[in-house]
């Protein structure tokens, strides 16, 4: 019963009401559905209070009712009523297509999901927004999470699809639904995650909708970690399913018709035109001014400069000549005949054609022709067979630049107009190719490459390498502005892929990118000016300029020269045809025939003709069996002073992984630099992967044949940038910016060394020590790995220090002086410190020590030299024991000599004084005996009278020493023996004898 009355408008009390006598007092809504999918349809004053006697309830149409598309619900009558002109209608839906400003319904929110310190949410993300661009919405470009919100109730079920561009994958971008609940829809990855998009493509996402009340987002996120300004995502036409029935049709936005009634959309006006919002038709501009297409007003025809026209080369003429000629730029904006316009400067002098391209020759109407499959020339000559023995070089090499070849294509166009679509992109200049001169600043300028696949030479065809072809291209860039160029590929017309960019202005180079796989590729080189949106050209001086391209090993391509294969046996009965060499062999240059590469060498992948195309491994590597790679099982000897160090890495051979920071941007945005480092590989083969997990799901749907090029990155050394998932919302850590850092490992230096780091970047006190340092070849085979960035390409370091304290794997750090690693960009050091760095152990590392004879035994012990820096290998020798005396021989000896000595000395002294005792002895006598002699008479009185003085002295001749007594002892005979005294007297001398 309740569903049979019809809700009445509320009383109005207390205010004046009147009588709503007109339809325009009013107007009609439907009520909610009940139950059963009825619905009232009542009438509601536009100001509430102000009229009563309104038309009655009465029951509405189905809620499943909808019209068709151009037609729209007149709530008079309750039925469906074609669009007028200049308006359209999407029946059940609704579409949003202009972006002057952002429509009713729609919310921009930044959020920052770090918090701070004290959970309070950061601040430097209130001024970031999506922002309209007229006919396109775009993302913020930094690292704040921005959501563009809309809700929707549908009555039935539906769907929401959009247009973008999501080039840049340092923008993290996805597209959920949330229920009335704030509860998000269940929806697959595929639905989630917005798939990357070329460079100025746009492409199409479709998700399906409940019926009910959804709410819709599309939030970005950028990963600004490496100071380098991200692509914005841009969004247009979003288009809404389901709202069951639209009561009014939507106007035509102002530069846009729609000539007929009943219209689902409009249509952009033509060039020169204009229209107001809501207009069945275009208004042509006045002859003074113009307009482009899309355009809501008319602007007035500047004078012409010389960025309004630009100079080109004819073809050659049937006289072999060609000449400069200068075109305005179109569509024509400029007034020629005004004060103050340039006129378009004359054609130049006729000039002879440059030659054909290698692999190409010249008819007789001066056109070139690519030479007949097993002939080539130089492009000078006409096309000559190859002699028996060798086989043409099939390529593609540009460096005359008359004509296009007829396998690239140009062209132009911008995101967010279409006035360059009909324009040249490049325009060809005889010895090189530049860019052209567009339509706005923004335009992208476009060169397509295409390459049917690739085939090897038949005397390459054995080899095993991963090599298939390679592409290089001379190319230099002048900008005044913030312009880029772009290196594209697309792989079996999948998914086109950047593969290097470059900013600004770049000196003359060469880029080198090598195909790993045999597949259909287009190569694109993409030239923007500038990213920012603007009409006018201020940079039309800025240009690219691509010398040359050539292409090795294509498929149906032509021949600039021919190289010697290997040639059977001249007993066979094929002699003189090529054969393709089995894998590791070379082309002799005396016989044409296949030989093995020596030892430890590698064949380079586009050479073999000849010995020095086996190229030598680096110090520490070999070869694997078919000569296809060097690789190192982690082993490496060095001699040193008459020393050989072995080492033996193969501890430290798994994959090691350094997890550096947290570092924070400068809008706080928290991240990580994770490094995968392979000290030896596999066999070879480089293990350690970095994995770009946006790129991953943005091409999940490519397939194994594109997912190869972009998703992962396999190298010996690798980095990843990683955003956690704590507090950033997102389901797991985003992994961004995978770059390889070293694609080929060689032992180059072992030094010996006590090393006070001072100096050195990492900031370490060692002692005695040894260091391995592992560097990248950088030979002319690895040319390719050079960037936009680093024009020598990366490079690394990898210092293996010999730290007994370190066990097992040890430990992996990078220099403290430069905490991402580098301190340049380019290239990158790291510290491995692990006991298994050291050498293994020799008999050079330990000595032996003897211990005290004990009992007959003396044991003999082996002791490790202080510090010990050495590991594995030779193992100390056991304990040893020998048999030994109390006392030595020669201390035996010694004693008894010692002893014999001291008895003689004892015996001699004893002797020499019992001898000295009997001199004494006689000499006392003697004395005695001459002094009996003095008693003579008294004249000769020997005696002194009173007060005289003596005047006779007693004076030896001289006082016999030891050595005299000793010698006058053993002269002297018993009883013969004699001793003078002088006597000294004033008037005579006498001698007494005794």
């Amino acid at each position: 019963m309740l569903r049979d009355k019809p809700p009445w408008p509320p009383k109005q009390d207390g205010h004046p009401v009147s009588l709503c006598l007109f339809s325009t007092d009013y107007y009609y809504e439907y009520t909610e559905c009940d139950s059963v999918g009825s619905r009232w349809r009542v009438a509601i004053p536009h100001i509430l209070g102000t009229c009563s006697a309104l038309p009655t309830p009465t029951r509405g149409t189905d809620c499943s009712f909808s019209c068709a598309v151009g037609e729209f619900l007149e709530m008079s009558a309750q039925q469906c009523t074609p669009c007028a002109a200049g308006s359209y209608s999407l029946g059940s839906g609704v579409r949003f297509d202009q972006w002057d400003t952002i429509p009713a319904g729609f919310t921009s929110l930044a959020t920052y999901m770090d918090p701070g310190p004290s959970g309070e949410e950061s601040q430097a993300c209130n001024s970031s927004s999506w922002t309209p661009q007229g006919v396109y919405l775009e993302s913020s470009r930094d690292e704040c999470t921005v959501s563009l919100v809309y809700a929707v109730h549908l009555e039935q079920q539906g769907s929401v699809s959009f247009s973008y561009q999501y080039p840049d994958n340092n923008i993290f971008f996805e597209f959920y639904v949330q229920n009335e609940q704030c509860q998000e829809m269940a929806q697959t990855d595929d639905q989630k995650w917005i798939k990357l998009t070329t460079n100025g493509e746009w492409d199409t996402h479709t998700v399906n909708l409940k019926s009910g009340t959804n709410i819709l987002y599309w939030r970005t996120t950028g990963i600004l970690v490496g100071g380098k300004m991200v692509k914005p995502v841009l969004l247009r036409n979003i288009q809404i399913e389901g709202v069951a029935y639209t009561s009014e049709c939507f106007p035509c936005r102002p530069g846009w018709f729609s000539s007929a009634p009943g219209s689902s959309s409009c249509q952009p006006c033509p060039r020169n035109t204009s229209s107001h919002k809501g207009a069945a038709s275009c208004t042509p501009c006045p002859d003074t001014q113009y307009s482009h297409e899309g355009w809501s007003q008319c602007k007035e025809r500047p004078p012409c400069s010389e960025k309004d026209y630009f100079q080109i080369h004819t073809a050659c003429d049937s006289e072999g000549k060609t000449q400069v000629m200068y075109r305005w730029v179109e569509p024509r904006i400029c007034e020629e005949n005004v004060t103050g316009a340039v006129a378009l400067p004359p054609t130049g002098e006729r000039e002879a054609c440059p030659p054909c391209n290698p692999g190409y020759y010249n008819t007789d109407d001066s056109t070139c022709f690519p030479c007949p499959p097993g002939t080539h020339s130089d492009g000078t000559s006409v096309c000559e067979e190859c002699p028996a023995g060798t086989e043409p070089v099939l390529g593609y090499e540009y460096k005359w630049w008359n004509v296009l070849p007829s396998n690239m294509k140009t062209s132009c166009f911008n995101v967010g107009n279409s006035k360059c679509d009909d324009m040249n992109g490049w325009e060809v200049a005889g010895d090189h190719i530049r860019s052209g001169a567009g339509g706005s600043d923004n335009d992208y300028l476009i060169l397509n490459l295409h390459v049917p696949g690739f085939k090897l030479p038949t005397s390459l065809a054995g080899m095993t390498g991963t090599e298939f072809g390679r592409i290089t291209f001379v190319f230099e860039t002048m900008c005044s502005a913030d312009c880029e160029l772009y290196f594209m590929m697309d792989v079996n017309r999948k998914s086109t892929t950047v593969v290097e960019s470059w900013e600004g202005s770049k000196e003359r180079q060469s880029y080198t990118h090598i195909m790993t796989r045999n597949a259909s590729v287009s190569y694109t080189w993409a030239f923007q000016r500038t990213n920012q949106a603007q009409d006018v050209r201020r940079y039309i001086s800025d240009v690219v300029i691509l010398y040359s391209v050539s292409v090795t090993n294509v498929q149906d391509g032509v021949a600039s020269a021919c190289r010697a294969c290997a040639l059977l046996s001249q007993s066979s009965q094929r002699s003189g045809s090529c054969i393709p060499c089995p894998a590791g062999f070379y082309i002799d240059r005396d016989t044409n025939r296949c030989q093995e590469c020596p030892p430890n060498t590698y064949l380079s992948g586009h050479h073999t003709y000849g010995e020095d195309a086996c190229l030598p491994c680096g110090p520490g590597s070999k070869s694997n069996k078919e000569h296809s790679r060097c690789y190192s099982d982690c082993s490496y000897s060095h001699t040193e002073h008459n020393r050989t160090l072995t080492f033996d890495l193969s501890s430290l051979s798994p994959v090691a992984s350094l997890t550096i920071g947290p570092s924070f941007t400068s809008k706080g945005t928290k991240y990580l630099h994770v490094f995968n480092v392979s000290l030896c590989g596999h066999q070879g083969k480089m293990a350690a992967v970095c994995t770009d997990n946006v790129t991953d799901l943005a091409n999940k749907d490519m397939g194994s044949d594109s997912t190869q090029f972009v998703n992962s990155v396999d190298s010996f050394i690798c980095q990843s940038t990683i955003i956690p998932a704590d507090g950033r919302g997102f389901r797991m850590a985003l992994a961004s910016q995978s770059i390889s850092l070293c694609l080929h490992n060689d032992y180059r230096t072992v030094t010996m060394y006590t090393l006070d780091l001072k100096s050195d970047l990492f900031s370490i006190i060692s002692f005695e020590t040894c260091f391995l340092h592992l560097f990248p070849s950088l030979s002319q085979e690895r040319q390719w790995t050079a960037t936009g960035s680093c024009e020598r390409g990366r490079s690394a370091v990898m210092t293996i220090r010999c730290n007994p304290e370190k066990m097992d794997r040890g430990q992996l750090t990078v220099p403290s002086a430069c905490p991402a690693g580098t301190c340049d960009g380019c290239t990158f050091h790291f510290l491995w410190e692990s006991g298994s760095a050291c050498p293994r152990c020799t008999q050079d590392d330990y000595h032996q020590i003897e211990g005290a004879c004990k009992g007959g035994v003396q044991v003999t012990l082996s002791v490790w030299n202080e510090p010990k820096l050495c590991t594995k290998g030779m193992s100390l020798p056991a304990k040893s024991s020998a048999p030994c005396e109390a006392i030595a021989l020669w201390l035996k000896v010694g004693v008894g000599g010692g002893a014999f000595l001291a008895v003689l000395l004892v015996s001699l002294t004893f002797y020499f004084w019992k001898k000295n005792k009997r001199l004494e002895y006689k000499y006392s006598r003697l004395v005695m005996s001459a002094n009996k002699e003095c008693e003579l008479p008294v004249a000769d009185s020997c005696a002194l009278a009173e007060g005289e003085e003596p005047e006779d002295d007693v004076v030896y001749s001289h006082k016999p020493s030891l050595l005299g007594k000793l010698r006058a002892i053993a002269n002297k005979r018993e009883g013969d023996s004699s001793e003078s005294v002088q006597l000294k007297s004033s008037q005579s001398e006498r001698w007494v004898w005794g």
